[in-house]
């Protein structure tokens, strides 16, 4: 048996590689949250928002309004459209203010009584809380919140931020949320509606996104109506203008007496996501001054000039692939060409899921455009490799349409290591570069050569000189095993280091 067949063999035949777990192979999205203060119809453009920001999560969707008597809320497991299709439903949501989510789990189960936004009545009056994000200690304030007596409601680490505003002293709203977000610790932008006021706040080192919008036609008083959505996209769709990024660390507050801003925590070096602009930001978001679409041509600009090989055709895996691809036909001099082909419309499988089905799962998902591919020489662009079983899928099915060679050019870095700040990565011996060198990966997944971005071409594809371990803005912990904020709970369970 050759090499090569032992370890294409060893790829679907080992446990985390069996096909039930295709769709683990690839990063999945975190959440989406907004927000909207003195807005006509507020609950209706938080959906047209929430629609937008759709691919941040896809698993469930809520929104909670406020009409200045009474607090009003729904939520509903799959898609925005699915959960708000019935006009009665959107009449139910009546008032100026709103706040909303889309879900991914990240943590806690798919279930109702996780989806957000959370809402709960204090003495000071109900409030809602939306949050993007993983926090690093949940599990441990969570025990020691549930020994002081707090009943839990669900199985999601947002659900800390609640108890924690229950259980200060302090008086005001405001107040109790700075107390509770001095106690935790991981990555989070946060979307708060009291009766009061709406709340903005980042993360000390703005790991997640957050920006702030101001909306014409607002619905009262002549003032302006403001929006916070976690990218900007969110606001196009609304006709909100772009004001600004939220910054790291910084609490906007926005209420009758108009807005300002709070800096409850001392300024750390931001560590904003670096995968936000390879993959999970959708292309017409600017993030940080910098339009996603444009760092993503970049990044394939830089592939194409770190690993540039002899080929006929450029070729993206859809969708995420695509500007890369661009970038990398531009530079390269070789025709950008669509090879393979998306349906859009392909949601959870409706056959039963046998392993021959499982097998067929990525033909759902994707089919060849036959002519493009036949007899070439083709270069395959995405975005990252996870498990790695559905980009050997991709090249079998490439090689399986004519394709004489097939190369591999991936627009990050090899992913070796789990993210713990709100994006559902596999563990880390699930990983393929956290077990295997790339030359090792390129025959597991068939290709005749196989090329990441290095960090410094990413960097530069960012307006940086290259990457400086001491003066990065970015977190890129997933490839290199750089955690900015302390794993709490992980060290606890698993000690120090082993992430």
């Amino acid at each position: 048996m050759s090499d090569r067949h032992s370890l294409r063999q060893a790829l679907t035949t080992h446990p985390w590689s069996d096909a039930v777990h295709d769709h683990d192979d690839r990063f999945h999205e975190e959440c989406a949250v907004f927000g909207a203060w003195n807005v006509a119809d507020s609950s209706a453009i938080a959906a047209l928002a929430l629609h937008a920001l759709q691919h941040r999560g896809q698993e469930a969707s809520g929104i909670v309004s406020y009409d200045g008597k009474k607090f009003s809320s729904h939520r509903g497991l799959g898609l925005v459209g699915d959960v708000f299709s019935d006009p009665r439903v959107m009449a139910g949501l009546p008032g100026p203010n709103a706040i909303g989510h889309n879900r991914y789990s990240t943590t806690g189960d798919t279930l109702l009584r996780n989806v957000q936004p959370l809402f709960a009545e204090f003495e000071f009056g109900g409030l809602a809380v939306a949050h993007n994000g993983n926090l690093t200690n949940a599990n441990t304030l969570r025990r020691a919140l549930v020994r002081r007596g707090c009943l839990f409601q669900s199985t999601t680490d947002s659900e800390v931020f609640i108890h924690l505003i229950a259980i200060s002293l302090y008086a005001t709203v405001e107040d109790r949320l700075i107390d509770a977000l001095k106690q935790v610790q991981g990555a989070y932008s946060l979307v708060v509606l009291s009766q009061e006021a709406l709340m903005g706040v980042r993360d000390p080192l703005g790991v997640r996104p957050l920006v702030l919008g101001k909306m014409p036609g607002a619905a009262a008083n002549d003032a302006s109506g403001w929006i916070f959505a976690s990218e900007s996209c969110g606001l196009d769709i609304i006709g909100a203008e772009f004001v600004r990024d939220v910054e790291p660390g910084e609490l906007v507050i926005i209420d009758r007496d108009g807005i300002r801003s709070v800096r409850p925590f001392a300024p750390e070096r931001p560590r904003f996501c670096v995968f936000e602009y390879i993959y999970f930001a959708r292309p017409d978001s600017v993030l940080d001054g910098v339009p996603v679409y444009n760092a993503r041509k970049k990044i394939g600009i830089e592939l194409a000039r770190e690993s540039g090989v002899d080929a006929d055709v450029v070729v993206p895996v859809p969708d995420s692939g695509v500007p890369s691809a661009m970038g990398f036909a531009q530079e390269s001099g070789i025709p950008f060409e669509l090879g393979i082909i998306r349906n859009h419309y392909v949601g959870r499988t409706f056959i039963e899921p046998t392993d021959q089905i499982r097998n067929l799962g990525v033909r759902m998902k994707h089919s060849t455009n036959k002519p493009v591919l036949d007899g070439k020489r083709v270069i395959l662009v995405d975005d990252s490799i996870v498990r790695g079983t559905t980009s050997r899928k991709i090249v079998d099915m490439v090689r399986a349409a004519g394709a004489k060679e097939v190369h591999m050019r991936i627009s990050s870095p090899p992913t070796r290591h789990s993210c713990f700040y709100g994006i559902d990565t596999p563990e880390r011996s699930k990983l393929l570069a956290a077990q295997y060198d790339i030359e090792k990966m390129a025959e597991l997944i068939g290709v005749d050569s196989l090329a990441f971005i290095s960090f410094d071409g990413l960097y530069r594809a960012l307006g940086h000189k290259g990457r400086d371990a001491s003066q990065t803005r970015y977190c890129d912990a997933c490839f290199t095993g750089d955690y900015p904020i302390p794993l709490v709970d992980h060290d606890t369970e698993f000690g120090p280091g082993t992430a």
